[in-house]
């Protein structure tokens, strides 16, 4: 019990690593919480200075799921607690960094929405469904310029994609642990998402085509 409550605080500690923040202040000297949508994520980087630093954010903000999930599936321990089932022991770090990035330590508990992190976890459990989800993120973002309704619908779109696989492949190997899991990445995403999902009723939702590249006062 005790080691794997000292891997979720690991989990959770480097999945708290506030990227967006550390890249606005060191680079640009100022918060990215004080810009755009005041969120702290890849694409409020985006809107606010442009697509290298939100590039470099994006692929911080995965690996800081796929990590601690990848690290967790390889433990070589008899005791630690869910050792015996490797795809829920990688869940359970995954989704501490999750909560790590989304509720990050060291900025209030208030981080990103999720969605970078939870690719890296998927890409340490079951990487073959990356590509399908990310096919419908891009689908949804030329058609409608909205990134939060393409996390949305992407994550929405992993359990499906489960089933699809297993019916092409019956001798795909998906756990009922990934499949409970997969279930549950979309509820979460669409919670993470609630003030995104108010601003699109309103008609207020930022889109792809309107981001505005930060630019410093001289």
């Amino acid at each position: 019990m005790i080691e794997l409550i000292i891997l979720i605080l690991i989990a959770y500690i480097v999945g708290s690593t506030p990227t967006s923040i550390i890249v606005s202040r060191l680079k640009y000297k100022t918060d990215i919480r004080e810009h755009g949508s005041g969120n702290a994520g890849a694409t409020n980087v985006f809107r606010t200075f442009g697509w290298k630093p939100a590039l470099f954010v994006t692929v911080v903000d995965v690996f800081k799921g796929w990590l601690p999930s990848y690290v967790a599936g390889n433990l070589q321990s008899d005791t630690i607690l869910f050792g015996s089932n490797p795809d829920g022991l990688m869940i359970i770090a995954g989704f501490a960094a999750v909560l790590g990035h989304t509720y990050t330590v060291f900025a209030g508990f208030k981080g990103g929405k999720g969605v970078g992190t939870l690719a890296g976890v998927l890409i340490a459990l079951f990487p073959i469904a990356l590509p399908i989800c990310l096919l419908v993120f891009i689908i949804t973002l030329i058609f409608t310029g909205i990134v939060s309704l393409g996390s949305m619908l992407a994550a929405s779109a992993l359990p499906i994609t489960l089933f699809i696989i297993e019916g092409i492949n019956p001798d795909a190997q998906i756990s009922l642990t990934l499949r409970v899991f997969a279930l549950l990445i979309p509820a979460f995403v669409i919670f993470t998402h609630r003030s995104n999902i108010k601003r699109m009723i309103d008609g207020t939702e930022n889109r792809f085509e309107k981001a505005r590249i930060f630019k410093k006062k001289k």
